[in-house]
C-alpha cells in the first residue's frame, strides 16, 4: 500500500476514534508487508486478510481489531493490553500457541499449560520450525491447521 494512502487511512481512523468525523480503518486485504505501523492506534480496525508479514507492530494498539486471515509471520505481536480482544483465526491462534510452547520455562504451572495446548500448537504452519518436535515434516499439509 502506498505510504501516503496509509497515512490518510490512519489519520481518518484517529479522527473516528476521537469522535471527530473520519471513518473506521478498513485495511482488509491490504498489502502492509514490512509497513512501519509503530505506535499506530488501530483499535476496532478491520485488518482481515491483510498482509502484515514483517510489519513493525511495536506499540500498536489492536484492541478489538479484526485480524482474521491476516499474515503476521515475522511481525511482532504486541505483548501488552493493546492486543486485548483482537479477533484472530485458527492460523494466528495456533501460531501464538506454538510460540508459547517454545518457551524454556521450568515452572510447573507453565508445563501444565504447555501440555494442555501442545496438540493445538503443533497444528500451526510454523510449529515444525518453532517447537521443533513435531512428528511430521514442514511440507506435510496437515501441519497448516487447515481442514
Amino acid at each position: 500500500m502506498d505510504e501516503d494512502k496509509l497515512k490518510q487511512i490512519l489519520n481518518n481512523h484517529k479522527m473516528w476514534l476521537d469522535n471527530k468525523g473520519g471513518c473506521r480503518a478498513d485495511l482488509s486485504g491490504a498489502n502492509l508487508r514490512s509497513a512501519d505501523l509503530r505506535s499506530a492506534d488501530l483499535r476496532g480496525a478491520n485488518l482481515s486478510g491483510a498482509n502484515l508479514r514483517s510489519a513493525n507492530l511495536r506499540d500498536v494498539n489492536l484492541r478489538s481489531a479484526n485480524l482474521s486471515g491476516a499474515d503476521l509471520d515475522f511481525s511482532c505481536w504486541p505483548l501488552w493490553c493493546g492486543s486485548k480482544g483482537v479477533k484472530v483465526d485458527r492460523r494466528i491462534a495456533t501460531q501464538l500457541a506454538a510460540h508459547f510452547c517454545a518457551l524454556d520455562c521450568d515452572d510447573d504451572d507453565y508445563r501444565k499449560a504447555r501440555s494442555a495446548i501442545l496438540k493445538f500448537a503443533k497444528t500451526s504452519h510454523v510449529a515444525y520450525y518453532i517447537i521443533g518436535d513435531v512428528d511430521k515434516s514442514p511440507d506435510d499439509k496437515s501441519q497448516s491447521g487447515a481442514k
